[in-house]
């Protein structure tokens, strides 16, 4: 097929960051007199959008008090940086240079739960943003996945036709977004910290190099 668009996930597919969040949860809720770990939080993280998790930590953790996802965001990026010393570490390089190489061949986009200025960021660790169409972070669609809503505002916004999407993604909920939304899906099987379990994806590759993307997508 000859794709319209691409539209990447960012957490897992893009950047090796989901393990970095976790820990930064979790002191996030200790600071706050919750009490939690690591095992306990990581499932809720992976393919999740923010404003989803920071709904999920008010619920389940009361004890951490009454702010917005923003002043909660602005607040944990602090206790990630903790952990996120080494930048070169995050990229997943094969990830990176399919970006680079599809880039070339239609518009790419980012579409993310993580915050805008997060996947903002994170493009330009992964030297992608100079190829990068558009950025749709957390609120910045109507629901997170595995609603397809992301893609579709994607779709929408770049002026293509769904059905002439490929949708990149790492998560169960990812690909099911992606499916749900009509667009043909690699899924990204990088034998992620939980589990996941695709169905309905077109690809499956542990790395993204190992699609051939002249013969693909020509």
């Amino acid at each position: 097929m000859k794709p319209a668009a691409f539209l990447f996930d960012l957490d897992g597919t893009l950047v090796d960051t989901e393990a970095l969040w976790t820990k930064a949860i979790v002191d996030f809720v200790v600071s706050r007199g919750g009490k939690t770990t690591y095992e306990e939080i990581l499932p809720s993280v992976i393919g999740r959008n923010w404003l989803d998790i920071d709904r999920s930590l008010h619920d389940r953790f009361p004890e951490i008090g009454e702010s917005s996802p923003m002043e909660d965001a602005v607040e944990l990026r602090r206790f990630y940086e903790v952990y996120a010393t080494n930048p070169s570490t995050m990229r997943i390089e094969g990830s990176i240079a399919f970006f680079r190489a599809v880039s070339k061949i239609a518009p790419c986009a980012i579409v993310s739960g993580s915050p805008h200025d997060d996947v903002v960021a994170a493009a330009k660790l992964c030297g992608i943003d100079d190829c990068l169409s558009l950025v749709l972070g957390a609120g910045e669609y109507e629901a997170g996945k595995p609603s397809p809503s992301g893609f579709l505002k994607a779709a929408e916004l770049l002026k293509v036709a769904p059905a002439d999407c490929v949708v990149v993604e790492d998560s169960t909920v990812g690909v099911k977004a992606g499916v749900a939304a009509g667009m043909k899906v690699i899924a990204l099987d990088r034998a992620a910290l939980v589990p996941q379990t695709f169905k309905g994806e077109t690809w499956r590759v542990k790395d993204l190099s190992e699609i051939d993307v002249g013969t693909e997508f020509s």
